[in-house]
């Protein structure tokens, strides 16, 4: 059912926590399966320095979590802002229909933290 990949960044997430000193944060949920993800970055130069995640939820919304991280970390905002759900899921060699939709939370909480530090710092 899940892939060797998707069952180790489960089993052994990376960047797992909170970043006391993030300059942003985007949360997603979906009410239906009752995800919910946080991600945090640390911006330096317009790329993402370090990047952390909480996450309540299934096996496959822990590791798509883990794999958006390490897709993201050292990226520019404007190319991580392009990580598809589509992009974690192959990186993770698939996953099941099922849990696409876990996926999709990982990326657009990325894509919600990179939109508000763009919103906060184009007032700074």
């Amino acid at each position: 059912m899940y892939s060797e990949k998707v069952l180790e960044h489960f089993k052994n997430p990376r960047n797992v926590g909170e970043l006391e000193d993030a300059d942003s944060e985007g949360t997603v949920g979906n009410p239906v399966c009752g995800d919910m993800m946080t991600m945090y970055i640390k911006v330096k130069d317009d790329r993402i320095e370090d990047i952390k995640f909480k996450t309540f939820g299934c096996g496959a919304a822990i590791a798509t979590s883990s794999m958006t991280t390490e897709l993201a970390k050292g990226k520019t905002l404007d190319e991580a802002l392009k990580i598809s759900r589509k992009d974690v899921a192959e990186a993770l060699d698939g996953l099941p229909p099922v849990k696409m939709h876990c996926s999709n939370l990982a990326a657009d909480a990325l894509h919600e933290a990179i939109k508000s530090y763009k919103e906060k710092t184009k007032n700074e």
